[in-house]
C-alpha cells in the first residue's frame, strides 16, 4: 500500500516563493534545489509553460515532477485541472489532444506525460508542431527519464519560454550531507539529530530512497510529528549501498569491523558482485605498489606517475598509505588479492561473500 501525505502540499507551498518559468536553460539540479527555486503561484501565467525533466535516477525525477505538479495545482481541484498520461499505451496524438483540450470549470489545465523517452524523435513531430502555436491555458510537464532529449523538442519548449530540468545526484561529501539536511529541514516532520543520522547512514549512496522513507514516515506518524531513532528504525528496511572509498578508507585505517560492515552494504544494499569489489581493491593497492620504491614525495608527482587527471587527492592518499604500509605489507596485500581472485573464479568451494570477508579481514589486519 502506498502512503500518500494529506496536507504536505499546503505545507510545502508555504515554504516557496513565486515561480519563475521564463527562459529555457539546460541545468543540472537536485529535486530539492528545484523545489527551492520554483514557486507556488503560477496561475498568473498567461501562456503555455513546458518543463522537461530528465536524468538517470527515476526516483529523483519522480520526486521533482511531483513537486512541480504540486506547485502548478496550488489550491485548485486536482480532479478538474490535472490530466496524467502514463504507461506503454498512450500515443503522441493523445498527448496533443490533452494539451489542446481547453480547461473546464478552471482557468488552466495541467498535462503530465510520464516515461516520454519511449517515443523516438520522429514520433514527437505532432507535439513539436503544436508547441509552435500552443493553447495559452495549458501547462505541460514532461517526465522524459534517462537519455538525451531530442533537440527539436527542447527548441520547441524554448521558443515558448519552457526549459529542461536535468535532475542530477546531490554529489558526495559535504554536498551530499547538505542535500540531506535541506530535505530534513523542509520536511513537515521534526526529526531529531539521531533520526537524521540513521536515515543518512541507512540510505548511503542510494539517496533516491529518502523520498519513499519520508513519505512512509509522514503517512505513519502524520505531519508535524516529532521523531527520534526509535520511531524511524522500524520503517528502514534493507540498507542502501555505500561508496567504494568507505571500504578502502577503513582498510587503510586498519578498522576491521567497519570494513566488514561496509563490505556487506556494498554486496547487499549496493548489489555489487564480489568481482566488482575486487576491482576496487586491485586499483587501490596497485597504486601503492606503483609508488613503492620511488623517490616521489608530493601528490602532484604521484598523480603524474599514476596517470591520475583532475584532483590529485587519490594520489596523495595512495602515496601516504604506500609509505605507511611499506614494501612487505604491500606485497602481501597483492598476494592476498591474487589468491582471492582465483578462489572467486572457481578454485574454492566457499561462497563469494565468505571469501570476501576473509580477504577484507586480512587486508584490515595489514593496515594496523
Amino acid at each position: 500500500m502506498t502512503l500518500e501525505p494529506v496536507n504536505g502540499v499546503a505545507n510545502f507551498r508555504q515554504r516557496c516563493s513565486k515561480s519563475d518559468v521564463s527562459g529555457c536553460s539546460e541545468k543540472t539540479t537536485s529535486p530539492h534545489q528545484m523545489r527551492s527555486k520554483q514557486g507556488a503561484n503560477v496561475e498568473s501565467v498567461d501562456n503555455v509553460s513546458v518543463q522537461v525533466f530528465s536524468g538517470p535516477e527515476p526516483s529523483l525525477i519522480g520526486d521533482a515532477v511531483r513537486q512541480r505538479i504540486d506547485l502548478l495545482v496550488g489550491d485548485q481541484d486536482r480532479a478538474l485541472v490535472l490530466e496524467e498520461l502514463a504507461g506503454e499505451e498512450y500515443t503522441i496524438h493523445e498527448v496533443v489532444d490533452a494539451v489542446q483540450t481547453p480547461p473546464l470549470l478552471s482557468d488552466r489545465r495541467i498535462v503530465v506525460v510520464r516515461g516520454f523517452n519511449r517515443f523516438k524523435s520522429a514520433e514527437l513531430e505532432p507535439l513539436v508542431e503544436l508547441l509552435r502555436d500552443p493553447p495559452p491555458t495549458t501547462d505541460l510537464v514532461v517526465e522524459w527519464g534517462s537519455g538525451a532529449v531530442p533537440k527539436k523538442l527542447l527548441d520547441a519548449a524554448k521558443s515558448i519560454g519552457g526549459e529542461q530540468v536535468k535532475i542530477g545526484s546531490p554529489g558526495t561529501g559535504r554536498a551530499r550531507n547538505s542535500w540531506f539536511e535541506e530535505r530534513f529541514d523542509t520536511s513537515s516532520l521534526k526529526l531529531d539529530s539521531a533520526a537524521r543520522h540513521i536515515l543518512v547512514e541507512h540510505c548511503g549512496e542510494d539517496v533516491a530512497r529518502l523520498t519513499g522513507l519520508m513519505l512512509t514516515l509522514e503517512g505513519a506518524y502524520g505531519f508535524d510529528a516529532e521523531l527520534g531513532e526509535a520511531e524511524v528504525i522500524p520503517f528502514l528496511g534493507d540498507e542502501g549501498g555505500v561508496p567504494p572509498w568507505d571500504l578502502t578508507d577503513a582498510l587503510d585505517r586498519g578498522e576491521m569491523p567497519v570494513a566488514l560492515q561496509v563490505l556487506q552494504r556494498m554486496l547487499r544494499g549496493g548489489a555489487r558482485h564480489p568481482l566488482q569489489v575486487m576491482a576496487t581493491l586491485h586499483s587501490h593497492y596497485e597504486r601503492m605498489l606503483r609508488l613503492d620504491g620511488t623517490s616521489i614525495t608530493n601528490e602532484k608527482d604521484a598523480a603524474a606517475h599514476l596517470g591520475i587527471k583532475g584532483s590529485s587527492f587519490p594520489a596523495k592518499k595512495a602515496l601516504a598509505q604506500s609509505r605507511r604500509l611499506g614494501s612487505e605489507k604491500i606485497r602481501r596485500a597483492i598476494e592476498l588479492l591474487s589468491e582471492t581472485d582465483v578462489d572467486l573464479r572457481g578454485r574454492s568451494a566457499l561462497g563469494g561473500d565468505i571469501l570476501m570477508e576473509i580477504l577484507i579481514a586480512r587486508l584490515a589486519q595489514l593496515g594496523r
